[in-house]
């Protein structure tokens, strides 16, 4: 039935950019049956272990094992994005209307039926986390939504108001209580929108804060403000600026700050309100956020000092 011979066979593969064609033997040899087959001659090659792979094999030799890492990319894709979804206590139609994506996308998502593109995902990631500071819990599980905001300045300038007041003005601050609070922030961390520094708040971070010389120098109003911005602490490293960096002189601190300190500058604003409880203006203080460099190469938040009122703003602040 077929007049061409394996030479020739082996001469039109050779001719059609493959080498090395195993010839079907079986399907060629007398009483087989079976004529041998050109075609999927053409189609393969013979490996060192002797056996045929697809022609395709030549171009992807690991063809297995890119598909392989391929499903393994879109499941943790799927589990990333379901992690950021559940961060924002969100069912999947609240998370598309508030981030302005189709549910049924979010659904093929998550259910891996089409893959997410790499950067949107990372963008999607870096506006939860700063959704996730704005609506951040306090120590305590008390969400500080409304309590703090975030807002600029007549000079673009970042200032965080704290509504929430824990301490007035004829209230005795128990310094003590101060540092129980901020143990619950221990462990958490926060990125510095300016820099897009991650700083982790360390253990030695409360009893710094409420028993440091800086503190106890502090008097009057200073003193209250520094008290007051302990349901804030997140607002106000992700507002820092003005970074600078100095030495561990003598290495005081040893491995703690084997690498240095940075220093940034940040604002706050305390309300002040009339005898009838309307607001009249904000007190706007600035205070010093001193951080450690680690020997793990982190960041750790050490104190805030310095605090000092700079002026009063207007109630349109």
């Amino acid at each position: 039935m077929y007049s061409k011979t394996k030479e020739s066979e082996k001469t039109e593969c050779v001719e059609a950019g493959v080498s090395d064609v195993k010839v079907n033997k079986e399907r060629g040899s007398a009483g087989s049956g079976f004529p041998p087959i050109p075609f999927l001659e053409c189609l393969t090659t013979e490996c060192a272990d002797d056996t045929m792979r697809p022609r395709s094999a030549l171009k992807q030799k690991d063809w297995g094992n890119s598909m392989v890492e391929t499903m393994v990319g879109m499941e943790k894709q799927q589990m990333e994005l379901r992690e950021l979804r559940e961060t924002m206590g969100l069912n999947r139609r609240e998370f598309a209307e508030m981030y302005g994506i189709p549910v049924r996308t979010i659904e093929d998502w998550e259910y891996g039926k089409r893959k997410m593109p790499v950067y949107l995902l990372r963008l999607l990631a870096y506006k939860v986390k700063l959704d996730v500071l704005r609506r951040m819990p306090g120590p305590k599980g008390r969400e500080t939504a409304g309590s703090i905001n975030v807002v600029c300045d007549v000079d673009g300038k970042r200032v965080v108001l704290i509504n929430d007041i824990r301490f007035k003005s004829r209230r005795i601050i128990d310094w003590g209580e101060i540092e129980k609070y901020l143990k619950e922030y221990i462990g958490k961390c926060y990125e510095i929108a300016e820099s897009s520094e991650v700083i982790y708040i360390g253990a030695d971070f409360p009893d710094e804060f409420a028993r440091s010389d800086d503190r106890i120098r502090l008097k009057g109003a200073n003193e209250k403000a520094k008290a007051n911005m302990i349901t804030a602490v997140g607002e106000l490293i992700q507002i820092a600026t003005n970074k600078m960096e100095y030495p561990d002189y003598d290495r005081k601190h040893k491995e703690k700050a084997k690498y240095g300190w940075y220093r940034y500058d940040t604002r706050f604003g305390i309300p002040v309100y009339d005898e009838s409880g309307e607001l009249l203006r904000y007190n706007i203080f600035s205070a010093r956020m001193l951080v450690r460099c680690d020997a793990d190469g982190k960041l750790y938040l050490y104190d805030f000092v310095r605090t000092k009122k700079e002026t009063s703003s207007p109630r349109e602040l």
